[in-house]
């Protein structure tokens, strides 16, 4: 719906006019009516309309003034003069503010302005017609230009080692060329990028904006537009090296970069990490360009909104990591089957501060972390009444897309936290919760001697009434059922620690080795030392 401003000193022609036309048949707004110009100018600050009709003679400000100001903030803003003075210079003055039509207000008829306001509303159609278009075909180029850059630095990286050297010089497949200087790559990251573009109506338009914003930054320094989309939150932009011992192009560079970060937060409030590469010629950026993309553990522990320079990282081994594996899992099923939500997030930072310290590869933490989700899922099923939220194939797809320590930091938690509450409901839901928490007293407490009594004074139940109570419920006798869990829990020990036979038996509480594996050997068909020596066999 267009929006109108009557402005006019005569309050009864403004009456008149807002009562004698029918605006809503119209589909036009009568947004607000004012004494003088300067009244009007000060609304339309805030909020401009699409139709002005305006007296001449007012005080503070005439109506020739108002529009030609509003015309300044708005030139196909559509405008009709209403006057007493018939004189020929009002009306050429009229004419050449661009104004729609001059109406004397003795002859003036509201049918004659209907006809007025149709004919207006039916031009700014046909001119958002015409820009829409134009838009659209301006947008096309942009687009155009866009697709072509993304191409070329996606040739630049992956063509043959043994390629023409010089090829990038010349007008290629993309339709775009280097000139023969050196440049400063930059690897750019769109921080929580999955989250960012659900808020646009698509992908293509996300991009646009984005690289529409990098594009003005750059046109307003003194660098060329050397952007390049290379695939979803990553691009790069290669910034002209000029040599000069007075220039420090690494920080005239990180400076330009700080710029754009501003830039994008205030106006699109996005958050972009900058890896910054080493001085080449065009002719060998495949190699540097090809650094930057693998610089996967240096991009993984950066903050957010970091500007680095690009270097080697050396990662520890798998099984660096893996050697605290177990302690980790304890820890963190003490925490679940306390329903200690408040230790969740010193517990993650804990283990992530622990392995940013030592640099771990992301792949391996995130193998490291997907092992103790599945392994928090499998001990909470197994005591039957609990339910678990965690899905394994949709958390493989989250964690993938991972891109940063602190991303993974966020994540974990929220992981956690949403185990405690499931958890926690499926206590308060279930028709026999001591059963429930008996069997979190069992595994909280596994690695010692456990007996029915202490189970069953810890939840207020008699012995006998416990012991028949848990056969009905888990379909094994007590004693079989913490037998089961310590052979679990010696199995976990096997797989994840070095620790001997023996250690493992007394572990548990066992003073009977032969006890010990006699038992294991039972519920797996194997030895504890067979079951680790299979275990330890290469895939």
């Amino acid at each position: 719906m267009y929006k109108v401003m009557l402005v006019d000193d005569d309050y009864p022609a403004i009456e008149f006019l807002s009562e004698m036309i029918e605006w809503n048949e119209l589909n036009i707004e009568l947004q607000s009516t004012h004494e003088n110009g300067a009244n009007a100018l000060a609304y339309a600050q805030t909020d401009m309309p699409d139709i002005l009709i305006t007296d001449i003679g007012m005080p503070k400000m005439d109506g020739l003034e108002l529009t030609k100001k509003m015309k300044q903030r708005k030139p196909d803003l559509q405008v009709a003069i209403l006057s007493c003075h018939n004189e020929f210079t009002y009306a050429q003055k009229a004419i050449k503010l661009g104004v729609q039509d001059y109406i004397l207000k003795e002859t003036l008829d509201p049918e004659d302005l209907t006809e007025l306001l149709m004919s207006i509303k039916e031009n700014l159609e046909n001119n958002q017609r015409k820009n829409l278009k134009r838009l659209k075909l301006e947008n096309a180029v942009e687009r155009s230009k866009h697709l072509a850059k993304e191409k070329f630095i996606k040739e630049l990286i992956y063509q043959s080692p043994n390629a023409k050297k010089d090829w990038c010089y010349e007008n290629n497949f993309s339709g775009f060329k280097l000139e023969k200087r050196d440049y400063i790559p930059v690897l750019c990251f769109i921080e929580d990028y999955n989250a960012l573009k659900a808020s646009y109506s698509s992908e293509d338009t996300f991009q646009f904006a984005v690289q529409n914003v990098i594009e003005e930054v750059v046109h307003n320094s003194e660098y060329e537009d050397k952007h390049f989309v290379f695939e979803e939150y990553k691009s790069f932009m290669l910034i002209p090296y000029q040599p000069s011992l007075k220039i420090d192009n690494f920080g005239e560079a990180a400076n330009l970069l700080r710029v754009l970060q501003k830039t994008l937060k205030d106006y699109l409030n996005i958050q972009m990490s900058f890896l910054i590469g080493e001085k080449i010629a065009p002719e060998d950026l495949q190699f540097e360009l090809t650094n930057l993309l693998a610089s996967n553990t240096q991009r993984f522990y950066m903050e957010p909104s970091a500007i680095m320079r690009r270097k080697e990282t050396h990662d520890h081994n798998k099984e660096d990591l893996f050697h605290y594996y177990d302690q980790a899992a304890v820890e963190l099923r003490r925490l679940i089957f306390k329903k200690e939500i408040r230790n969740i997030p010193p517990y993650v930072t804990k283990w992530l501060d622990f392995i940013q310290e030592n640099t771990f590869h992301p792949e391996v933490i995130k193998e490291w972390i997907l092992k103790l989700l599945l392994e928090l899922k499998i001990k909470l099923k197994a005591l039957q009444y609990f339910q678990t939220s965690f899905n394994l194939e949709i958390l493989h797809k989250e964690i993938v897309y991972i891109e940063t320590i602190t991303g993974l930091k966020t994540w974990f938690i929220d992981c956690l936290e949403s185990a405690i509450i499931l958890t926690t409901e499926s206590l308060y839901s279930s028709k026999h919760k001591e059963i429930l928490e008996a069997c979190v007293y069992v595994s909280l407490n596994i690695e010692k001697k456990l007996y029915l009594e202490e189970v069953a004074n810890h939840i207020f139940l008699n012995p006998s009434y416990f012991s028949r109570l848990f056969k009905k419920e888990m379909g094994k006798t007590f004693v079989e059922y913490v037998k089961s869990i310590k052979v679990e829990r010696a199995k976990e020990l096997l797989d994840q620690t070095t620790h001997s036979i023996s250690e493992i038996c007394e572990r548990l509480g066992y003073d009977n080795q032969s006890y010990f594996i006699k038992l294991f050997k039972k519920h797996e068909g194997l030895t504890p030392a067979e079951y680790r020596e299979i275990q330890n066999l290469p895939e």
